[in-house]
């Protein structure tokens, strides 16, 4: 049962301790009860140098009252009849006692207490003991006429601290109601600053968890302040991207539903026609255009795939380190097939390992694409040149083909997904160089097309090296 109580108050306090209104109220309150205990202990010392100099002042006068009421009779004898008045200004009621003591500068007692203990210079209080107690003592050196060669007399004047530590006491503790009202006003304003203060951060909040699931429209920066905004900034950037993200994921799926739709009808159709036909050259001329039309959907399905991997967002970052020779190498062996079937002069022109960091999967989808497409639209007994380099400290992947190349007029749109050049012969889905710029913007690269010499196309990559 105390295990329980103990572990609620704990993550009571652990939750406490997370608000920032606790936190900043905590970080004020903590200074202003430093700044007031440096004040009180200083205040303390001042109010106790005070009652000193108050008693001080009284000791003086009392000793001057004492000392003016001396006089020398015609013997020449030293007399003193102490005035009351002298002994009252001691009676502030709170019990003190009252020493005194009358000497001739022969040493010789007037009056008073023989053995009271004198303070080291004239005018000045000094603390001291005597009889058990603790009194203040100041000594006074007066003239008296009468005395032969100008004689003076010493008066010393002793009392206990009682008064003196109550009038310490007094103006301490007025000076300590002063410091806490101080400290609870401070608290008060700095509890409703914190509160006015925050409601904007609270109604930002509020404007969060009110909206839909699909609002993503800009928040108004001006709702909250200036050290906030940065927040509000950064919120709606984040809802941007998201927006752009879903934006993105409809239009996939979009194009993909719009492009998938005619393979698969042609499909069924074929597939028809290849159950219905009785006559077997007939029936297979169909089993291979069903095979055909099956494979150009594998591809175009595996296409949409790599370009949705390839959208900002969509995958991980990674940082892999990648030989584009290497792989470049390794793709053109991976179609040489092909290329010997159309009767193509693939060549491969590399200065050695050239490395750049990234999505390693990526970059070689990015390989794959510029390759396949260069076969691809390269006619029988063309040529196709991969030339991996470095230069000013980039790596410059270049594919060069024979092909009918691509009109300068339609070189930023063959970038679009799903755009073909009109009356392109070649069977493609229009997704080859739409994957090629996705990949190497997203790895911080560049892209460009040309013409190459003698007619045909000129795909060059540029890439930052690792």
């Amino acid at each position: 049962m105390f295990n329980s109580v103990y572990s609620k108050i704990g993550a009571a306090f652990g939750r406490l301790s997370q608000s920032l209104r606790v936190q900043l109220l905590s970080l004020v309150l903590l200074t202003l009860f430093g700044a007031i205990g440096f004040n009180l202990y200083d205040s303390f010392w001042s109010a106790d140098a005070t009652a000193k100099l108050v008693t001080d002042r009284t000791l003086l006068a009392s000793a001057r009252v004492i000392a003016e009421a001396v006089r020398v009779d015609e013997g020449g004898n030293v007399q003193l009849d102490v005035p009351p008045a002298a002994l009252e200004m001691f009676d502030t009621g709170f019990g003190d006692h009252v020493f005194y003591q009358v000497i001739t500068v022969w040493g010789n007692l007037v009056s008073g207490f023989p053995d009271l203990p004198l303070p080291a210079a004239q005018r000045v209080g000094e603390d001291r003991a005597f009889h058990g107690a603790d009194v203040r003592v100041l000594m006074l050196d007066h003239p008296v006429v009468g005395l032969p060669d100008d004689g003076t007399i010493s008066v010393t004047v002793a009392v206990t601290h009682n008064s003196q530590y109550a009038m310490r006491k007094q103006l301490w503790l007025s000076d300590f109601s002063k410091q806490f009202v101080l400290v609870f006003l401070a608290s008060l304003v700095t509890i409703l600053g914190l509160q006015r203060g925050l409601a904007p951060a609270l109604r930002l909040r509020d404007a969060v968890r009110a909206r839909g699931r699909n609002r993503l429209d800009p928040l108004p920066p001006e709702m909250v302040q200036s050290e906030l905004r940065p927040l509000v900034h950064a919120l709606n950037d984040h809802m941007e991207r998201v927006q752009n993200q879903m934006a993105a994921q409809r239009r996939f799926v979009s194009n993909a539903a719009h492009q998938l739709r005619t393979p698969l009808a042609l499909i069924s159709t074929q597939a028809s026609v290849a159950a219905r036909e009785e006559d077997a050259a007939r029936r297979d001329e169909a089993l291979a255009a069903l095979r055909a039309s099956t494979r150009q959907i594998s591809r175009l399905a595996g296409q949409l795939l790599t370009l949705s991997r390839a959208e900002p967002g969509s995958r991980r970052p990674r940082s892999d380190v990648t030989d584009l020779s290497k792989a470049a190498r390794e793709i053109l062996e991976a179609h040489a097939e092909e290329a010997l079937k159309r009767n193509l002069d693939v060549g491969l022109e590399a200065d050695g390992p050239v490395i750049v960091g990234g999505d390693g999967t990526m970059l070689r989808e990015m390989l794959v694409n510029l390759i396949d497409n260069a076969i691809r639209y390269s006619g029988a007994d063309g040529r196709v040149t991969v030339s991996v380099t470095q230069s000013d400290g980039s790596a410059v992947i270049t594919v060069e083909d024979n092909g009918p190349g691509i009109p300068e007029s339609e070189r930023d749109q063959v970038f679009e997904r799903f755009y073909r050049i009109m009356g392109t012969e070649s069977e493609g889905s229009g997704l080859g160089l739409a994957i090629i710029r996705e990949v190497v913007e997203g790895a911080g690269g560049l892209v460009s097309l040309g013409d190459a010499e003698g007619g045909g196309l000129v795909v060059t990559v540029r890439l930052p090296l690792a």
